[in-house]
């Protein structure tokens, strides 16, 4: 898949009208996030809150991992005012893809909103599905080669650091990671040296 597919049209938004949820008025205040067939085709949009609420509506979220040529890899540590896994070390940046935005323009965003980096170039190395029980992610996976200089944004990152990956093979079995990470890490490891 190259990209989330727009419709020239309207779509379906998410919940459906019902005695709980008579219209879209104000369901549609918040972060809209589209909703997605595994494809990339866009068929809907939700708020942020619906799709994390257990409707396993498949919407879009974008990782970034930063490396440099000595084989370290910068990590965020999440701020204790996340909803998911607060204090937890995790991709350098993540987040979702807001409705009318293309997976890079997200990515972009998100790295300046986390980490103040506006200049550098994303490769896209894959695609995946990440469920929870109350959650179902499409992951877009980029990674960038570096040493930027980089600004974490207090109210979004706790703090960052660089991670030798060697030393982060030996940390991973701690538990101070994110579920999510630690899945993603195992499967671009090798993508990421060959990077290097």
């Amino acid at each position: 898949m190259t990209d989330l597919v727009y419709p020239a049209g309207d779509v379906l938004q998410y919940p459906r009208p019902s005695v709980n949820h008579p219209g879209p008025f104000p369901l549609s205040a918040g972060e809209m996030l589209p909703v997605i067939e595994p494809s990339g085709i866009v068929c809907g949009k939700a708020r942020r809150d619906w799709c994390h609420g257990g409707s396993k509506l498949l919407h879009p979220v974008v990782h970034l991992h930063i490396i440099d040529r000595d084989s370290n890899i910068y990590l965020q540590k999440r701020s204790a005012g996340k909803d998911l896994y607060p204090g937890y070390w995790d991709t350098a940046v993540g987040g979702h893809v807001c409705f009318g935005e293309t997976a890079e323009e997200a990515l972009y965003r998100e790295a300046s909103e986390e980490l103040g980096l506006t200049a550098f170039n994303p490769v896209r190395l894959e695609t995946y599905v990440w469920e929870t029980a109350t959650e179902k992610e499409f992951v877009f996976v980029y990674a960038t080669v570096g040493h930027p200089e980089l600004f974490p944004n207090v109210e979004e990152v706790q703090e960052g650091r660089w991670f030798g990956i060697h030393e982060l093979d030996k940390s991973l079995k701690r538990g101070m990671f994110t579920p999510v990470f630690r899945h993603e890490f195992s499967r671009i490891r090798e993508t990421l040296e060959k990077m290097l």
